[in-house]
């Protein structure tokens, strides 16, 4: 079969690997019919995820086709189909007991396209099979159900549960890529009195405002200030940060009320600076996370009832053999206005659509 492998920092290809098998009767393998891009990815690409060997096949959101199951899986079956979630679970261990699956200690955790070989391939091994992956609908279409594999979750959970957004609260969201604007969608869901988004590019504080955002700006027009004038000079109750740098996180900090919250969403590689000289006297609650995707299972019935708006995030389709091209797409946002792009089995366009 064919997957897009890791080869080291800025090294990767399409190519042959080999097909995966049955390991441990806990296993599943699903054929993959749709498969996305996330910005982890770009981040294990520059070199930012250490762990991730060369050799390893990169992607860990998809939907697809159980073909085959171990002896123990109980819960689907060859011919179902199914989400395979960024986050594998053992369900044994004490984490997964509290339904922290990102921290699982039974082998589970973000492990595809990290520890083991991911989703972006023409099949992957599920392990812990009745647990890391979801029954789908079928009114759900393949490129809706994909976000719910990772940005929702991550967005819903790690943004905005962990940062207590609650009705009345001023929300501002530092970041509006795909995992940003799947938070403004999810912020929304608990009536915040505003939301403001804040990015650089032009297209993604434009597709804030259509997700819900009530202002945005972008880093040079003082958001610290625009966010104390919306607040009688208090600052947002809640920030989350979407990005991953050191001076997004920054921002946040500045940007939250005393007794507020900044939910850290982003993947960080290389340090940034926690000012507690200025913090110490604020009550700032920081909180930072991997998903756990336990609320994968409410929000398919959210999307299934369309109360999510997952296809207005898709900007950009491919065949799943074009994945290299998929990437530049992705990575080159600012030009390409690119927000989540979605591969698919048996899509022959020769050039990407747009959504």
């Amino acid at each position: 079969m064919k997957g897009y492998v890791f080869h080291g920092p800025g090294q990767s290809s399409w190519e042959d690997v080999p097909d995966p098998a049955v390991k441990e009767p806990t296993d599943a393998i699903v054929r993959i019919d749709a498969v996305t891009i996330c910005g982890t990815d770009l981040h294990i690409l520059k070199g930012d995820v250490p762990e991730v060997r060369p050799g390893t096949v990169l992607g860990h959101e998809a939907v697809g086709e159980i073909v085959e199951t171990g002896a123990d899986v109980r819960t689907v079956r060859p011919g179902d189909r199914v989400l395979v979630s960024c986050i594998t679970a053992c369900g044994r261990c004490a984490y997964c007991r509290r339904a922290m699956y990102g921290q699982c200690r039974g082998g589970g955790g973000w492990i595809l396209g990290h520890l083991i070989d991911g989703t972006q391939a023409e099949y992957v091994r599920v392990p812990y099979a009745d647990l890391s992956v979801h029954p789908l609908p079928a009114a759900l279409p393949d490129q809706d159900a994909v976000l719910l594999a990772d940005i929702f979750p991550t967005a819903y959970e790690v943004g905005v549960l962990n940062g207590q957004v609650r009705p009345g609260d001023t929300v501002a969201v530092v970041g509006a890529g795909p995992v940003g604007l799947a938070a403004v969608a999810t912020a929304r869901l608990f009536s915040p009195e505003r939301i403001l988004a804040v990015d650089p590019a032009a297209a993604r504080r434009d597709a804030a405002r259509r997700l819900g955002a009530h202002a945005v700006a972008a880093p040079a027009e003082a958001p610290e200030q625009l966010t104390a004038d919306l607040t009688d000079g208090l600052g947002a109750d809640v920030v989350i940060e979407a990005v991953g740098l050191p001076e997004t996180f920054e921002l946040c900090t500045r940007m939250v009320r005393p007794g507020g919250h900044v939910a850290n969403v982003g993947v960080h590689g290389s340090p940034a600076t926690l000012h507690l000289e200025d913090l110490w006297i604020k009550n700032v609650t920081l909180t930072t996370g991997l998903v756990d995707t336990h609320s994968t299972p409410t929000l398919l019935r959210m999307a299934s009832a369309g109360l999510l708006p997952t296809a207005d995030l898709v900007t950009h389709t491919f065949p799943v053999e074009h994945m290299a091209q998929a990437y530049e797409v992705f990575a080159g946002a600012a030009d390409t206005g690119a927000l989540k792009v979605v591969l698919k089995r048996h899509l022959h366009e020769q050039l990407p659509s747009t959504a």
